[in-house]
């Protein structure tokens, strides 16, 4: 499976431009999948602490809109997450599209953090704790939204539950990419899946800290691939049975 990352920028005219020449990366590398960042579709409106429910549906209006662009990467199935309101709640939701079923919702991110630039829990309302795996082209796939891959009995279920592949798009600061990088490996090894992740980055240095470096990590904690400023899109193509041996090996096998 050719798997590709991306870090996609935080302004809109320079996101309008990543977007064109992403789309024509994955259709030179023939991408089979593709992980967005975080909410990538509108800028990061949570490093603000007051919720503003003008920005909220400017946010979800604005998803809704350039979904309907996600053909564009076709015929690669593409994961994410996008600002929703359901249930009586704002959520982020993690999704799947594929060209044949269009959008599918998966998990809704739980673990919220509230802090300087990430207030989040100011601005949408926590999931359900339902960390359940979604088919995503041919790999089993289960999501860790940004903050959530820090909770590593997440990604330890999702490898005895067999997924390939543990995604985590990201909007994180460009002062902690190293520690980010640390916590996408150790997924990997205790899930013995490949843990892929793509950020979002701001170059204008106005409004919130995000410093792009999306990864490709294979179930040994091994860096298949990273994106940087001058590379910001990278394909790799893995073998998704290296991640069902790996769950035969250590540290996987051993009992809870």
């Amino acid at each position: 499976m050719k798997i590709t990352v991306c870090e996609l920028n935080n302004e809109p005219d320079a996101f309008a431009r990543n977007w064109d020449k992403l789309t024509a990366h994955v259709h030179i590398e023939k991408s089979d999948l593709v992980l967005l960042p975080e909410m990538t579709f509108y800028p990061w409106f949570a490093w603000k602490k007051e919720f503003d429910r003008s920005v909220w549906e400017e946010a979800v209006s604005a998803h809704e809109e350039w979904e309907d662009r996600l053909y564009e990467l076709a015929p690669a199935t593409v994961l994410g997450t996008r600002p929703v309101d359901q249930d009586m709640k704002r959520l982020n939701q993690a999704f799947t599209w594929e060209s044949g079923s269009g959008i599918q919702a998966a998990h809704s991110k739980y673990y919220l953090p509230n802090e300087d630039g990430f207030w989040e829990s100011s601005w949408y309302d926590r999931g359900d704790m339902d960390f359940i795996p979604v088919k995503a082209n041919q790999a089993m796939v289960g999501f860790a939204v940004c903050t959530e891959i820090w909770f590593f009995e997440h990604s330890r279920a999702y490898g005895k539950m067999g997924v390939h592949i543990v995604a985590c798009p990201r909007a994180t600061p460009k002062s902690t990419l190293d520690k980010w990088l640390v916590a996408g490996r150790a997924a990997a090894v205790v899930s013995g899946a490949f843990c892929i992740s793509s950020n979002r980055i701001n170059l204008s240095g106005k409004g919130a800290d995000l410093g792009g470096q999306g990864w490709i990590v294979g179930p040994d904690g091994d860096v298949l691939g990273e994106t940087t400023q001058k590379k910001p899109f990278v394909t790799v193509d893995v073998d998704l049975k290296k991640a069902e041996q790996a769950k035969k090996t250590y540290p996987r096998y051993i009992l809870d």
